[in-house]
């Protein structure tokens, strides 16, 4: 399976488990205050989430989609995974390595240019 196909797959997934984040965070964020640290948190890996998400299907097209989706795929691990769990468990430990994962998606975006 050629590097492309699996960068588009994992578009397609990430995609999915966006939509899939961002009605739990609609619907269990809602009796929570609008200014609640925490819902801000969540709506804000929710927005990067969704916006590497489709970053990844044109990492798939770029001349080099292996190195263009590690790099966006890590990135959202650690930068939309930090964010996260602190939204969701108040843990601020994993709040330390959401700038590694910005670097990473820097880049992705940056390797979509190869």
């Amino acid at each position: 399976m050629s590097a492309a196909v699996v960068v588009r797959r994992l578009a397609a997934l990430s995609g999915a488990s966006a939509v899939g984040l961002g009605a739990y965070g609609a619907h269990g964020f809602k009796n929570t205050d609008p200014d609640d640290y925490q819902l801000m948190l969540f709506e804000t890996a929710n927005k990067y989430h969704f916006y590497h998400s489709l970053a990844l299907l044109g990492a798939a097209q770029c001349r080099q989609p292996a190195v263009a989706g590690t790099l966006l795929v890590a990135g959202m691990g650690l930068f939309c995974g930090a964010l996260y769990r602190q939204a969701l468990t108040g843990e601020v430990a994993p709040k330390k390595v959401a700038p590694v994962g910005g670097v990473a998606m820097i880049a992705g975006w940056l390797a979509i240019l190869l």
